[in-house]
């Protein structure tokens, strides 16, 4: 991720290409397979590292452009261009020909054309340019030195790599860092089924290594019974860095290599319950989702598919998808399987049929969905859809809870802080979430990370969506900590310990009246003993189902009693009311027939 000069957001300062810092001689980027074994061959076989600079998804250190290569220059912006010829605007050009508009220009400005002092003529003949061999083409980034002290250029040599990520269309690149170039390869052809069902059909352990000596590892515990069907994301959200890492083009694993990874875990991971915890990848939902030309997919220098509106190209069908849905649930030995990858919801509403599959059988209570925010300037910058597209699939989606009989909740989530967010978008989102009944327990605020677009927003101020110029669109960013706590706050605007920063906020915005207790104000008047106030997350007790037949214990029904009251609150993780506070003084009752006793 950080092949090029990069904004490193923990220093605060531009860094050199990890190739100069890790004094490489070779770096391979993204997944890496084909490259790895091609470069473990040619090194096994005497050939020097140093020759080995043919290989896709590679960099490495040149000091010159080797011949037959031709560079192209953008080192640079806003370069001069043609300037005109002063013409009198006191002529009506339009009624004369041009040899009249001259001559009058030689009276006025004493002015002439230098082509009527040629005593002969000259016949010019003119050839088209040799198109180039995007192959033997190499393009030239501002250097290290120059990105490092010019935000413009550092914005401008981000929007150029970020163009030249297609494996069908892209070339190399290069910047200068010192005496010394780092050579870009273009990145590599996406593996095709056969190579996934391969890589993905190794002897993996499928265990922590043994040096954990059996602790507990969260992330382990996260992923250990879920499997990835699929590598790759088209949905070029400009905070994520997963294109630059897999690419935009999806890679998909063969139903039967999925089929057989469940059947292993059924088999051999310790602790199965009958629950695979997750079938997906980057995204849930773009398994088998390509273009429908090959030939438009390679020429294609487009950074989404699916931003500003889902191309018309895109296959949007998810039929392969639902197959492996039916065949993986229907295995014996397996209860349930969820789906807890980010679901695509744009590209969900074009197959109603697929949502009505998902929330019937994949749903295990909550869904996780990112409409990332509500208003059209920070989405914009996102490369998000706007948060009418959201409406539409939650209305499917309760469609089809409602008729499989099911109590499920969506779970949004929203991004605080991210580059073109004012406070005024911050306001707005906060309303809409108590509009719609939502109290986030967990909330993200944006973090720049390496190569994102959206970090080059943070670190330069423009928008490298579009051509960077010195005058060109300035982002703006909530970089001090004191601007990202607000925009944070908004987020939880519930909670009683972010009142106060709210309200001198809100007033200084110059909207008053939406401090109060009514339903369309935001937060409440400050009120005596409002310090003492905790907000306590709500949490979603499970009403039986599914954990009474694992457990056999009886959960109490706390959603259907709150329901009944008519005072449903909707959070982002349960939706469900509190649960009652405990009595400090009580103790818990001993149900087993013996006697307690002390630690």
């Amino acid at each position: 991720m950080r092949r090029i000069a990069h904004f490193d957001y923990w220093q605060e300062t531009v860094r050199k290409s990890i190739l100069l810092d890790a004094a490489a001689d070779l770096l391979l980027y993204g997944n890496a397979e084909r490259a790895v074994v091609e470069v473990a061959h040619r090194i096994a076989s005497g050939e020097p590292v140093a020759s080995i600079t043919d290989v896709r998804g590679t960099a490495f250190i040149r000091r010159d452009t080797p011949a037959g290569w031709m560079e192209i220059d953008s080192s640079r912006i806003d370069q001069p261009g043609k300037i005109d010829r002063i013409i009198n605007p006191y002529l009506n050009t339009t009624e004369m020909d041009e040899c009249e508009v001259e001559k009058r220009n030689v009276q006025w400005f004493s002015y002439e054309d230098p082509r009527s002092k040629r005593t002969d003529e000259h016949k010019l003949t003119f050839h088209p340019r040799a198109r180039l061999q995007r192959d033997q083409t190499v393009i030239r980034l501002p250097s290290f030195e120059k990105v490092s002290k010019d935000k413009a250029l550092y914005a401008h040599a981000n929007r150029v790599l970020h163009l030249e990520t297609n494996p069908g269309n892209a070339r190399a690149l290069v910047q200068k860092h010192g005496t010394v170039d780092v050579w870009i390869n273009p990145p590599p052809i996406p593996l095709s089924t056969p190579e996934m069902d391969f890589v993905f059909g190794l002897p993996y352990a499928r265990l922590p290594h043994p040096s954990y000596n059996g602790e507990r590892i969260p992330a382990y515990e996260m992923i250990r019974f879920s499997v990835n069907i699929m590598r790759g994301c088209f949905g070029g959200c400009t905070f994520c860095s997963i294109t630059e890492h897999e690419g935009r083009i999806i890679q998909n694993r063969s139903q039967e290599s999925i089929i057989r990874e469940v059947e292993d875990i059924r088999d051999k991971v310790p602790g199965f319950t009958g629950v695979i915890s997750d079938l997906g990848g980057p995204t849930a939902n773009m398994y088998r989702l390509a273009c429908k030309d090959p030939k438009i997919e390679a020429a294609c220098r487009k950074p989404a598919c699916v931003y500003p509106d889902i191309c018309q190209n895109l296959n949007t069908d998810h039929a392969a998808l639902k197959e492996l849905y039916r065949t993986a649930r229907n295995l014996p030995g397996i209860k349930k399987v969820l789906i807890g990858s980010g679901l695509r919801y744009d590209l969900a509403v074009k197959d109603p049929e697929y949502i009505k599959e998902l929330v019937t059988h994949h749903v295990g209570g909550y869904l996780k969905i990112a409409p990332e925010h509500t208003e059209s300037a920070p989405l914009s910058k996102m490369m998000k859809p706007g948060i009418g597209t959201y409406d539409k699939f939650k209305q499917l989606f309760e469609k089809y809870t409602k008729e499989a009989g099911k109590e499920q909740y969506l779970i949004p989530y929203f991004i605080a802080a991210h580059p073109g967010t004012s406070d005024e978008d911050m306001l707005n989102l906060a309303l809409w979430l108590k509009k719609n009944g939502f109290r986030a327990d967990q909330v993200q605020a944006f973090y720049p990370s390496p190569m994102a677009s959206a970090t080059t927003m943070y670190y330069s101020e423009k928008n490298p969506l579009h051509q960077v110029t010195y005058k060109s669109e300035k982002v703006q960013t909530a970089k001090s900590p004191e601007q990202r706590k607000l925009h944070k706050a908004f987020l939880r605007w519930h909670d009683p310990k972010n009142w106060p920063l709210l309200r001198k906020a809100i007033a200084e915005m110059g909207r008053q009246e939406l401090i109060g207790d009514g339903d369309n104000q935001l937060i409440p008047h400050y009120k005596a003993g409002e310090e003492k106030l905790v907000y306590e997350a709500h949490r979603r007790k499970n009403k039986g189902g599914e954990h009474q037949k694992r457990t056999g214990k009886v959960v109490s029904n706390q959603a259907a009693n709150q329901q009944q009251a008519g005072k449903k609150v909707l959070t982002q993780h349960t939706g469900l009311p509190p649960k009652p506070k405990a009595n400090p003084h009580s103790k818990k009752p001993n149900t087993n027939g013996t006697k307690r006793r002390g630690k």
